[in-house]
């Protein structure tokens, strides 16, 4: 659903793209505000005294009001359907989560299937022909048949436990979708929240044959491509939903995806899920040659107060024996985290929390609105609690990037040099980024690690190069980068902090390999 940002908490917000860039290169700044911009600086962050630069900055765009689109759904366009002559039938599989209110399964020209307030409702160009309650937590088949004069609709369970059928019958609406897709999950106006549900195995029967929808286990990239069918139809995927979950075919034979991947052939929808944004540039900065490595923002500034966007700049070349490794796989994590009254009465005020909580959203250590876990971010999104005056509402103390920060100063301030490693640069660079470094210092918080940045972080010690280090809580759980997006699943081992995953639903789906925390590193933390 399409929502202009509340800026009620803050007056401006935005991201950089990319996050962390070296010399020579350029990063481009996106931002929403709901008043005019009076200067747009560079402010280095981790000298003892905010020091600001006179880096060229370019306009390249407006400074405006912009939106979030939330929640996630399937759409098959309408140039895709022209391709074929009719539509005899659709069908697919579906799980219902926690749904409130008026939400839309299927919509399909005059066709649409709804749900609501926990009844199944088919409307036929806006009449209500059937209405029966809708079952939760069970996988059930969706068939609509529009062959003959008097279209079926048949909706029945996978689970003999759980026995539920829909049998109904009604005059046939038009088969030709000229000029309108079909989407799964959502309403064509956008103007209701998506649905909470899992899809699997979607289906549409044509004259040239029954064209099919698989979803594969490792993330794609693109839109999903079709088999069957005379020619092959794309799939369009929005607002980044989770893959690799389990499907009506997973029987706890195995967890492992790469294994029996067509036990996790479904993917998950969220009225909440948001994929990276797309906003455009409003400035732009290309970070001079002689530029030192270290923690930077813009600072963007209206009559009466500021906001700062942070960003890195990390090493060219080899300059100092000390590499600092900045944990931006933490702050990805904890970027926006909700902190909901009902969990922690006692918490403190802070204007990005209020930020979140008045635009929907969600950290990695959040839940969305069907009590599943964010699993999946990007970092193209307003970080509103990545600040250099932060304060962790638990505590009242500073937290994260401020607690950095404070070292780095101390280093600055005596004439102790550092070059800048970020997780997302060593993920990408591996043991290359650390090689012809004696030490590599960490933040005061490394919690999550990639497989490649391990691996990388052992090889420079078995080369004889040294970590120092300087956090808590840190190396404990497994995430995977793919470009700008950051995926964790969580473990019924971490139960009791933040959300708990599916037993079943460990592996990533950008790589399908484990996540969650090690059990090395549960036993360490229990101690």
């Amino acid at each position: 659903m399409k929502r202009a940002v509340d800026h009620d908490a803050m007056s401006v917000v935005g991201y950089t793209t990319p996050w962390s860039a070296k010399a020579g290169q350029r990063i481009k700044l996106s931002l929403s505000c709901d008043r005019p911009i009076k200067a747009t600086r560079i402010c280095r962050l981790d000298k003892p005294a905010p020091e600001f630069l006179t880096w060229p900055i370019e306009t390249v765009g407006e400074a405006r009001h912009r939106h979030f689109d939330q929640g996630s759904f399937l759409f098959v366009r309408p140039g895709e359907l022209a391709k074929v002559q009719a539509l005899h039938g659709i069908r697919f599989e579906l799980f219902l989560t926690r749904n409130e209110g008026a939400r839309t399964i299927l919509e399909a020209g005059a066709v649409g299937l709804r749900l609501r307030d926990g009844a199944f409702v088919v409307e036929i160009g806006g009449e209500t022909l059937v209405e029966k309650k809708a079952p939760t937590g069970v996988w059930l088949t969706v068939e609509l048949d529009l062959r003959q004069e008097q279209s079926r609709l048949r909706i029945k369970s996978h689970n003999l436990l759980a026995p539920y059928e829909l049998r109904e019958g009604f005059g046939s609406p038009a088969r030709n979708l000229q000029g309108h897709g079909i989407h799964f999950g959502a309403s064509a106006t956008n103007h209701e929240p998506t649905l909470n549900a899992k899809f699997a195995a979607i289906r549409i029967d044509t004259p040239q044959g029954t064209v099919a929808w698989d979803f594969p286990t490792l993330l794609p990239t693109q839109s999903i491509l079709s088999s069957g069918g005379a020619d092959p139809l794309l799939l369009d995927v929005i607002n980044q939903p989770a893959f690799c979950v389990t499907s009506a075919r997973w029987d706890g034979s195995s967890f492992e995806p790469r294994l029996v991947p067509s036990h996790y052939d479904a993917i998950h929808c969220h009225d909440d899920d948001i994929g990276p944004l797309e906003w455009p540039a409003s400035h732009r900065v290309t970070i001079p040659e002689n530029a030192h490595p270290g923690v930077y923002a813009f600072q963007v500034e209206w009559e009466g107060g500021y906001e700062r966007v942070v960003f890195f700049v990390t090493s060219s070349q080899v300059s100092s024996p000390l590499l600092y490794l900045v944990p931006t796989a933490t702050y990805l994590a904890y970027a926006d985290e909700y902190l909901p009254d009902h969990l922690y009465e006692w918490k403190g005020d802070d204007r990005g929390h209020r930020f979140a909580i008045a635009n929907n959203l969600k950290s990695l250590y959040d839940y969305h609105s069907d009590l599943s876990g964010v699993s999946i971010c990007s970092y193209k999104k307003p970080k509103v609690t990545l600040r250099d005056d932060y304060d962790y509402p638990l505590c009242g103390c500073p937290h994260n990037l401020p607690v950095d920060l404070h070292f780095l100063r101390f280093c600055h301030g005596n004439g102790i040099m550092f070059d800048v490693l970020t997780d997302h640069d060593l993920h990408e660079c591996g043991i290359d980024g650390l090689r012809r470094h004696q030490a590599v210092v960490t933040g005061s918080h490394p919690e999550y690690m990639s497989i490649e940045m391990e691996q990388a972080l052992r090889e420079f010690v078995a080369e004889g190069g040294s970590i120092a280090y300087l956090g808590g809580n840190g190396f404990a759980a497994t995430v995977a980068f793919k470009d700008d997006l950051m995926e964790l699943r969580r473990s019924p081992l971490e139960a009791g902090r933040t959300w708990d995953g599916p037993v079943a639903e460990q592996a990533l789906s950008i790589t399908n390999e484990p996540g969650a925390i090690s059990a090395r590193a549960a036993e360490a933390n229990s101690r």
